[in-house]
C-alpha cells in the first residue's frame, strides 16, 4: 500500500480545521480520562466500599493496556489507515467508557477500564501522525502546535469539568460524557479526515512483541500491588513478579531476533537516548506515583470537594503552557543538561512542599506553594527531557523514539501508582481514616520527592550537552521541519509514529549520529 498523496491540507481551510478538531478532541477524551478518574476515586471507594488496591487497579488497569499496545496501535495504523485505527480507537473507548459508567462493582469497572486501555492505544497514535500525514509541509508546524495548544487547555478543563460532575451528579457521568464526545469525533473523521498510510511497501507486524510486553507489564504490576496485601514472599507474588521478569526477557529477545520489531532496540546503543529514558522512568515514575494520591488526600483529609480537588492542580498547567516553550528555546542554546539536572530537583521540593498538608484544608499555606513549585519545577525539565531523548535517536527512528519516550513515562507511572502506596503504608481501606491517610502521604511524597532528586543528579551524570551549531548562513535550508514538529510532552501527549519513508542504506548511513559521549 502507498501513503495518501494529495497535496496536503492548508491550514486555514475549513477542511483542515475540522481535521485538527477531531484530533483534539479524540486523543482529549484519552488524556482526560487518565487524570479525571485520579479526581473520582474516593467517590468510587465509597461507592463499592473498595480498598486502595482496588483502586489501585482503577488506575492501572487503564494504563496498562495503553503502555503495552502504544506501539503495536501506531503499526496498525501505518499499516491499515490512520483514520481507520483512529475510528476503531474512538468506538472501541466510547463503548468501554459506557461499561465504565453502568459498572456494578469495582471488578466489572476494573475490566471496563483495562477495555478503555486498549481503545486509548488505538486512537492516540494515530491523532498526531494524522496532522503530520494531512497537512502541507509548510502548515504542518502550526497545525501541531495549534493541537498542542488546545490539548493543554482541554487538559486544564478535564480536572474542573470532572469535579463538577462527580460533585453535582456523580461520577459515572466521568465515563458517559465520553459518549457524545466519541460522537462527535467519529462524524468529523468519517466526513473530513483523509485517509494515509505508511509510504512504501506494507510492513510486517509484531504481535509476538506486543503481546509478550503486555502480559510482562501485567505480571509485574500485579505482583506489585498484591505484594501491599498477600505480603512479598506470598506463592502468589512471587510467581507473577518471575513471570513479568522472564516475559520481559523473553521480549528483549524477541525484538532483537525479528526482522520488522515493535522496538528497534538499536535506538538503546545511543547513551543520550538511553540515559534520556532513564531520567524519564525516575521522574514521571515519582510524578505518577505522587498525583495518584494527591486528589483523595485533598478530598479525604483536607475536605475538598471533588470540584476543589480538581481545581487545585490548575497553576500547575497553568504554568507549563505558558513557562514549557520557553524552557525549550533556552535549552536549545545552551543545552539540555543544566535543565534536565535543576528541573529535577525543582520537583522534588515541591513533592517535599505537599508534607504541609495536614487537615486543615487551607489551599493557600498548605498546597499552593507545593504546586507552584512542582509546576516550575516540570516546565523546567519537561521539554528538554522530551527533546532529548528525540534528538538522542537517529533520524531514520525519530517517529520511534517519540513513542518509546511516551511509553517509559506511562509505564514509570505503571509501577509507581502499584508500589508507592504499599512503600508508604497505605493500604486496604486506609485512604478512608484521616490520620493514618495523612501520615501515610507524608512518606509517600518524601519517597516520590528523594526519587525525583535522584533523576536530577542521575541526569547531571549521563546527560550531555551537544556541540554548539554554527551559525545558519544566508540562503542555507533550515533543519528538516519533521524534526522540528515531532517533539511532545510525554506527560500527556500521544506518540508520533514516523511518517516519513524509511531512508535507503546511504541516506541513513550519512545521517548525523546521536552524541554519545
Amino acid at each position: 500500500m502507498v501513503a495518501d498523496t494529495s497535496p496536503g491540507l492548508r491550514y486555514a481551510s475549513s477542511t483542515g480545521r475540522w481535521v485538527l478538531a477531531g484530533t483534539v478532541l479524540g486523543s482529549g477524551i484519552a488524556a482526560l480520562d487518565a487524570t479525571v478518574v485520579g479526581i473520582a476515586l474516593p467517590a468510587i471507594g465509597r461507592d463499592f466500599h473498595a480498598t486502595v488496591t482496588s483502586l489501585q487497579w482503577v488506575v492501572d488497569g487503564y494504563t496498562l493496556p495503553l503502555a503495552g499496545l502504544l506501539l503495536l496501535g501506531g503499526a496498525l495504523g501505518d499499516v491499515y489507515g490512520r483514520r481507520k485505527l483512529f475510528v476503531i480507537g474512538t468506538v472501541w473507548f466510547a463503548l468501554a467508557s459506557l461499561a465504565c459508567g453502568v459498572a456494578p462493582n469495582d471488578g466489572f469497572l476494573i475490566g471496563a477500564r483495562a477495555l478503555q486501555g486498549v481503545g486509548a492505544a488505538l486512537l492516540t497514535p494515530g491523532s498526531l501522525a494524522i496532522l503530520q500525514a494531512s497537512f502541507a509541509p509548510d502548515d504542518r508546524s502550526r497545525a501541531i502546535g495549534a493541537w498542542s495548544g488546545l490539548g493543554g487547555v482541554a487538559t486544564a478543563i478535564g480536572p474542573f469539568l470532572g469535579g463538577w460532575l462527580i460533585g453535582a451528579v456523580s461520577w459515572r457521568l466521568v465515563f458517559f460524557i465520553n459518549l457524545p464526545i466519541a460522537a462527535v469525533v467519529v462524524a468529523i473523521a468519517v466526513r473530513h479526515i483523509p485517509e494515509s498510510r505508511a509510504p512504501g511497501p506494507r510492513q510486517p507486524l509484531d504481535p509476538a512483541g506486543a503481546a509478550t510486553i503486555s502480559l510482562a507489564l501485567a505480571g509485574l504490576t500485579y505482583g506489585l500491588i498484591a505484594a501491599s496485601g498477600d505480603g512479598w514472599t506470598s506463592p502468589s507474588v512471587l510467581v507473577s513478579l518471575l513471570a513479568g521478569a522472564v516475559l520481559l526477557a523473553a521480549f528483549c529477545v524477541i525484538e532483537a531476533r525479528s526482522a520488522h520489531p515493535m522496538l528497534p532496540l538499536g535506538v538503546f546503543k545511543s547513551r543520550q537516548f538511553s540515559a534520556a529514558n532513564a531520567v524519564t522512568f525516575v521522574v514521571y515514575g515519582a510524578l505518577g506515583g505522587a498525583l495518584f494520591l494527591v486528589p483523595v488526600v485533598l478530598q479525604e483529609v483536607s475536605g475538598y470537594s471533588p470540584l476543589e480537588a480538581g481545581m487545585a492542580l490548575l497553576p500547575l498547567t497553568a504554568i507549563m503552557l505558558a513557562f514549557s516553550a520557553r524552557s525549550a528555546a533556552l535549552s536549545a542554546r545552551i543545552g539540555p543538561r543544566l535543565q534536565m539536572t535543576v528541573g529535577p530537583l525543582v520537583i522534588a521540593a515541591g513533592m517535599a512542599l505537599f508534607t504541609r498538608v495536614n487537615g486543615n484544608g487551607d489551599y493557600l499555606t498548605e498546597v499552593l506553594p507545593a504546586v507552584l513549585v512542582l509546576g516550575l519545577g516540570l516546565a523546567t525539565n519537561v521539554a528538554p527531557l522530551t527533546a532529548t531523548a528525540l534528538n538522542a535517536a537517529p533520524a531514520e527512528h525519530s517517529g520511534i523514539a517519540s513513542a518509546v519516550n511516551n511509553d517509559v513515562a506511562r509505564t514509570a507511572s505503571l509501577i509507581a501508582v502499584a508500589i508507592l502506596p504499599a512503600l508508604a503504608g497505605i493500604t486496604g481501606d486506609a485512604y478512608l481514616h484521616p490520620a493514618e491517610l495523612t501520615q501515610g502521604f507524608h512518606t509517600a511524597v518524601l519517597i516520590a520527592a528523594a526519587a525525583t532528586a535522584a533523576g536530577g543528579i542521575l541526569a547531571a551524570a549521563t546527560i550531555r550537552n551537544p556541540p554548539r551549531k554554527r551559525a545558519r548562513k544566508a540562503g542555507e535550508p533550515a533543519p528538516d521541519e519533521h524534526t522540528l514538529c515531532t517533539s511532545y510532552c510525554a506527560l500527556d501527549g500521544p506518540p508520533l509514529r514516523s511518517t516519513l519513508a524509511p531512508q535507503p542504506a546511504s541516506a541513513a548511513s550519512t545521517a548525523p549520529k546521536p552524541a554519545d559521549s
